[in-house]
């Protein structure tokens, strides 16, 4: 089954705009030297659509999304995901 994503457009001067499924969770723990993400399927979806943001043409390198402690992830930390172009 294909599961249809709908990325929101990048815009330059509004910057980048967020769209989470309903019902989302996605959690975030260390455990020793790993990091391990679990979400449900609305959770997955949303990270797939944030990250898929952030490869959109035009978004520049450095740019990232800041993901709060117990507010879009659940965990004791947050979580930056940041964009890196090769230089």
């Amino acid at each position: 089954m294909i599961v249809p994503i709908n990325v929101p457009e990048y815009d330059v001067g509004g910057g980048m705009r967020l769209e989470w499924d309903e019902d989302f969770e996605i959690e975030a723990e260390v455990l020793g030297s790993e990091i391990r993400l679990t979400a449900n399927r609305a959770g997955l979806i949303s990270l797939a659509r944030q990250l898929l943001t952030l490869a959109q043409d035009g978004v520049p390198s450095g740019h990232h999304l800041h993901l709060t402690a117990d507010q879009e992830i659940e965990g004791p930390f947050d979580l930056i995901l940041e964009r890196h172009d090769s230089r």
